[in-house]
């Protein structure tokens, strides 16, 4: 099983924010920035430890966050099938 689909199973969802942030060398500027991960909501831990990151490590003061999130799988959408597909 791959990593995304056990955070899947565990309840994680697919969080996607728009980041809007000031050019160091032109403050007036905006530069936008797309940062996608599986988080948990409401907490958002993943996104806020990545903004925390963001205002101790770089340069570009944060000027706004927009963000989406959703679910794509949850537990109990799976299902045991038994089948076989045959080619050739």
């Amino acid at each position: 099983m791959t990593q995304d689909l056990e955070l899947q199973l565990k309840g994680y969802g697919l969080t996607t924010a728009q980041i809007l942030y000031h050019l160091p060398d032109h403050p007036l500027l905006l530069q936008t920035y797309v940062w996608q991960h599986y988080d948990l909501a409401p907490e958002f831990p993943e996104m806020r430890q990545f903004l925390k990151f963001w205002q101790e490590q770089l340069d570009g003061p944060l000027h706004s966050v927009r963000y989406v999130h959703r679910k794509l799988i949850s537990a109990t959408e799976w299902r045991t099938l038994k089948g076989e597909f045959i080619l050739h």
